[in-house]
């Protein structure tokens, strides 16, 4: 189990907390304790340009907690608080696990370039980044055409462009179990959920985009592929809530959905 608490690019107040809640959740589950890779600091909206240098540390932390997994044998379990941390741990998978597909669960594709980002946030610059499109100082070695977006409905019409010419798989609406396994094939596969890519209101997000993901149709999907093709997974954008309450309905919804995943890692 690997826990990030160092700023990489937040701008919403709850991810940090939301990453080590998540964490401690499954940790108990997997009767296992998590490695913690940064130190937390406050929230700000920068640019990409500023908050990038401030994660560097953070972000070579999590890429070596994933290969000393892999390296030990063990299926990396990351829960992390923004989707800037796949700038460094997909490009650090890919470079270990030969042939590894990724599925980028998002509302978002996260393929904006220094040239094309609007806002300058660094998450929405991720798989971006991940896969060569722009230099983040953390590798390259993602395959675009090796990746597929399952959920995604808000896309830039920049990165719209970026993604059909770099040859990213786009699956929106309804999951098709039978193209996510065949894209998926024979090949390990890489899981990154950010839970936007649920239906507002399940699973706190930084982000609201309606017609979303059902709860049981994310963990259908994720019950469909084979324990065995699973090399990696990443949790990520949990905006955990101040009410305790309202903390542990979301936090129960996520372990229904990751149930199949955690059966996976602790095989």
């Amino acid at each position: 189990m690997i826990t990030s608490q160092g700023r990489i690019g937040d701008r919403t107040p709850h991810a940090i907390a939301g990453a080590r809640a998540c964490s401690d959740m499954l940790a108990v589950r997997l009767s296992t304790e998590a490695h913690v890779v940064g130190r937390e600091s406050e929230h700000r909206v920068d640019d990409w340009s500023v908050s990038l240098p401030a994660a560097n540390e953070t972000l070579s932390g999590l890429a070596r907690e994933v290969v000393a997994a892999i390296d030990a044998g063990d299926i990396p379990l990351l829960s992390v608080n923004t989707c800037s941390a796949a700038l460094a741990t997909l490009p650090a998978a890919a470079r270990t696990i030969p042939g590894l597909k990724m599925l980028w669960v998002d509302a978002h594709g996260d393929f904006n370039t220094p040239v094309t980002t609007g806002s300058g946030y660094l998450g929405g610059m991720a798989l971006a980044g991940a896969c060569g499109l722009w230099e983040s100082g953390h590798g390259s070695e993602v395959m675009a055409s090796d990746v597929a977006i399952i959920g995604i409905r808000d896309i830039d019409r920049a990165e719209r462009e970026l993604l059909e010419s770099a040859r990213v798989t786009l699956m929106a609406g309804s999951i098709d179990l039978e193209a996510v396994l065949s894209f998926i094939g024979d090949a390990p596969v890489w899981i990154h959920i950010d839970w936007d890519a649920l239906e507002p209101d399940h699973v706190p997000a930084a982000y609201r985009i309606a017609d979303g993901l059902l709860p049981g149709e994310l963990r259908s999907l994720l019950e469909a592929i084979p324990a065995e093709r699973i090399a990696g997974i990443e949790l990520a954008e949990f905006e955990a809530p101040d009410d305790e309450r309202a903390r542990a309905k979301a936090l129960a919804i996520i372990g229904d959905i990751v149930e199949p995943l955690i059966a996976s890692n602790s095989r």
